[in-house]
């Protein structure tokens, strides 16, 4: 086998190959006597039509089945021999295949960017430091008492908590306009569920009462016609409930899963419950430093080709939370690759950093991390003994956790040289989503 390689621009190459003609015709003859012994063709008997037919009828479709497995297996061997890492699928474009010639193809692919990693020394962080306190806990039972709260009509003033029902028209200059009317629609008041001042403007009425109220459509409303436009809606309060919290006993506990222990028990899960929250969310928060700085500091030629897997990937993850309603063959039509770019962009750069300070730094998977993993994420279930199980059996389901906690001890290294700072904070500063820059 004869190879040649040359660069054409940045991370691309131009692999050129030429194999022996006896290569792909010795497989071709070999499958054609194979398939001679079970061919079945009108006026000959099974394995008794004469070769040339066979060659005749199938001569071709054989050989360009072998025609690709050989350009397939030769590449690989090629890239190896010149010691050079294709990042995605080559593109290969034959250029000589004839029977008794030499084979001849030339593969066009990028290669993975050479990665110098930067002086982790500047990284900055800030660790969250918190507890659950019992001011925290009475907060959340109160969140969970209100998950399981019912309604009961009241005719007094509509207060902030509450749910109405309401008939509205909105119009701006006099005018109805489009998607400002409705009926019987239920709004919790306080919910934020509407534009700025229209859920305040229905503090304190009454059911039966009815209206005018002014608004301004916010400047980056998503209907061009109404941004920063000024509106009057006329309401209708057709009923208003208050809402009642259920009482801390046997049967809401159980709803919960705590099935004996009261008050007391009850208490404990939810504190257990947080305090793991609190865990995660205080290690995501550095977790997301630490790449965001990873990011910021390392220029890195990106393959377009894992650009292009990566939007696949999140294109696919999107056509899922809708629950089929994108059709896979409207997904790229109505998902176009501009939407995930800058996101898969980062995604390839941090695998190629993290790739490399695992390389450089000869980092190992550390078993009883992927194990304390698995029994954390099998905790939340009811049997999870069975679901460390079922992890162990699947090897890709362990491998995504083998990923995650590879991707930890990263995090762990880079901190071990970077400049930490602990930061006192609140339970509900550290769980609370962290600010996009």
């Amino acid at each position: 086998m004869q190879v040649s390689i040359e660069t054409t621009s940045g991370l691309e190459r131009r692999l050129t190959v030429n194999l022996p003609a006896e290569v792909v015709d010795q497989e071709v003859d070999k499958r054609l006597q194979q398939a001679a012994k079970n061919v079945r063709l009108n006026g000959f008997r099974k394995g008794k039509v004469p070769m040339k037919v066979v060659r005749q009828r199938f001569g071709a479709g054989v050989r360009q089945e072998v025609l690709g497995e050989v350009m397939s297996r030769s590449f690989y061997e090629a890239v190896q021999k010149e010691q050079v890492k294709p990042a995605g699928q080559p593109s290969i474009e034959a250029k000589e295949t004839a029977p008794g010639k030499n084979l001849e193809y030339v593969a066009t692919f990028e290669v993975y960017p050479e990665v110098e990693l930067s002086d982790l020394a500047e990284i900055e962080v800030e660790r969250p430091v918190a507890e659950v306190t019992d001011k925290d806990v009475d907060n959340m039972i109160d969140v969970l008492r209100k998950q399981q709260s019912t309604w009961k009509d009241t005719k007094r003033k509509a207060q902030k908590g509450d749910r109405v029902t309401i008939d509205f028209v909105g119009r701006v200059d006099g005018e109805e306009f489009e998607g400002g009317k409705a009926e019987d629609q239920q709004l919790v008041l306080g919910s934020g569920q509407m534009i700025p001042g229209f859920e305040d403007g229905i503090l304190g009425m009454k059911p039966g009462e009815e209206q005018d109220i002014q608004v301004t459509f916010p400047e980056d409303y998503q209907a061009e016609n109404l941004k920063g436009k000024e509106a009057t809606f006329t309401i209708k309060v057709k009923s208003s409930e208050k809402p009642e919290l259920p009482a801390l006993d046997e049967e809401f506990f159980k709803a919960y899963g705590v099935e004996e222990g009261g008050e007391e028990k009850f208490r404990e899960e939810v504190r257990n419950n947080m305090g793991r929250e609190l865990k995660n969310a205080a290690l995501n928060k550095v977790k997301t430093q630490v790449m965001d700085q990873l990011f910021e500091k390392h220029e890195v030629e990106i393959p377009a080709a894992l650009v292009a897997g990566e939007v696949s990937t999140l294109r696919g993850q999107m056509v899922q939370q809708f629950g089929g309603q994108i059709k896979p063959e409207d997904a790229e039509k109505m998902l176009p690759d501009a939407m995930f770019e800058d996101q898969a962009k980062r995604r390839v750069v941090l695998g190629l950093v993290v790739g490399e300070i695992v390389k450089q730094n000869k980092l190992d998977v550390d078993a009883d991390r992927v194990k304390a993993k698995v029994e954390e994420l099998a905790s939340t279930y009811q049997q999870p003994e069975e679901v460390v199980e079922y992890y162990y059996s699947n090897r890709e389901l362990l491998s995504g956790v083998e990923s995650v906690v590879l991707e930890d001890q990263v995090v762990d290294f880079v901190l071990d040289s970077a400049k930490v700072k602990e930061v006192e904070s609140s339970y509900d500063d550290v769980i609370k989503p962290q600010q996009q820059g």
